[in-house]
């Protein structure tokens, strides 16, 4: 089973998975010894990450804390990390591991088909920043190291070598939290030690240069659990591109810049003959979907004049929109009669 790294924590379990990877189980490879890394080139790539955390649901309807990783690209306090790190937050803070202080993080963009975000931290001033390098240059059999947040426990970050076992993976990715699938690509596979809490953390070579952003891994982990399996890290080639389109505020169908759009639904899995379309298993008081006359147990057909057949079509849909902008949407009731309202997006109460 492969898993998102980040760690989400609920009062009653110590932390449980965020994301699995369906699809054939990715075989461990031939064993090898997985060391625990120290050094100046480690202790050097420590001062330029931050830890993630954050609190998920809406604001006085918190469902837990999630924690992960970032990585410093600039010394005002631009962070690159996983979309899935603070994906649903209300709050994000982040504590750079350079000075020991923590900030309150805004989430500048993301794009959740390729699982990258970037933040920036409010008030952030001389930070040490990360050498990027280059995954192209990276072979099948080379030592690696990844670094984060392992456990979500903060602190001092975990770093321990791998090897790299293949080049330009792809797998598929459903998430279990927000009800969809993905597949990522480019990716490199190591043979490591990743745990929950280390995604979005480097994986970097022998210089201490970041070839990889750190995502994935395909043993299902406890608390403290040291099982070993394969890792997966996004090729930091591939990253950086659309890192930079975020920052540059250059939004698409893929990437969201700036706040979060709205309409007040909570997704759900279609009943025994449901209609086509988003499957909504209850609105929120007060948000444009209910004004508009949206029920539980509805399914929304089209957004802006785009045809809307899953729950995951809906939550593309709305990427390529903004809070205050005026759409038009379609939904079928339980009775099978359709409705059409025009709606005004409200800002995402979960978007940091």
């Amino acid at each position: 089973m492969i898993v998102l790294m980040a760690t989400t924590f609920t009062a009653a379990v110590g932390f449980v998975i965020l994301a699995v990877v369906v699809g054939r189980l990715i075989k461990t490879g031939t064993a090898i010894t997985i060391s625990v890394v120290k050094g100046p080139v480690v202790t050097r790539v420590d001062r330029e990450l931050v830890d993630i955390d954050t609190i998920l649901g809406p604001p006085g309807e918190e469902s837990g804390a999630a924690a992960g990783t970032g990585m410093v690209l600039t010394s005002s306090g631009v962070v690159l990390t996983n979309n899935h790190v603070i994906e649903d937050a209300s709050s994000v803070h982040a504590t750079d591991l350079g000075n020991g202080r923590t900030y309150t993080a805004r989430v500048i963009g993301y794009d959740e088909h390729r699982d990258i975000a970037v933040l920036q931290l409010e008030g952030a001033s001389g930070l040490a920043t990360v050498t990027l390098g280059n995954s192209a240059l990276e072979r099948v059999g080379a030592r690696i190291t990844t670094i984060g947040n392992a456990g979500g426990v903060g602190g001092t970050p975990a770093a321990r070598s791998g090897i790299v076992i293949a080049l330009d993976r792809a797998i598929p990715v459903a998430d279990d939290l927000a009800e969809s699938s993905e597949n990522l690509s480019s990716l490199i596979e190591v043979h490591g030690d990743l745990q929950p809490g280390d995604s979005g953390g480097p994986m970097i070579n022998a210089a201490g240069k970041v070839v990889g952003l750190d995502t994935a891994a395909s043993t299902t982990y406890a608390f403290s659990s040291q099982t070993i399996g394969e890792g997966f890290a996004i090729e930091i080639d591939r990253v950086m591109p659309t890192a930079a389109r975020i920052r540059a505020g250059h939004g698409s169908t893929m990437i969201h810049v700036g706040p979060t759009a709205y309409i007040g639904v909570d997704i759900g899995q279609p009943l025994k003959h449901a209609p086509p379309g988003a499957a909504i298993a209850g609105v929120n008081a007060g948000t444009p979907a209910a004004r508009a006359g949206i029920a539980a147990h509805d399914a929304i057909t089209e957004l802006a004049g785009q045809p809307i057949n899953s729950t995951s079509a809906l939550t593309a849909a709305l990427v390529a929109f903004h809070p205050g902008q005026r759409i038009r949407i379609s939904w079928v009731n339980q009775s099978g009669i359709s409705h059409s309202a025009t709606i005004t997006l409200a800002t995402n109460p979960t978007a940091a």
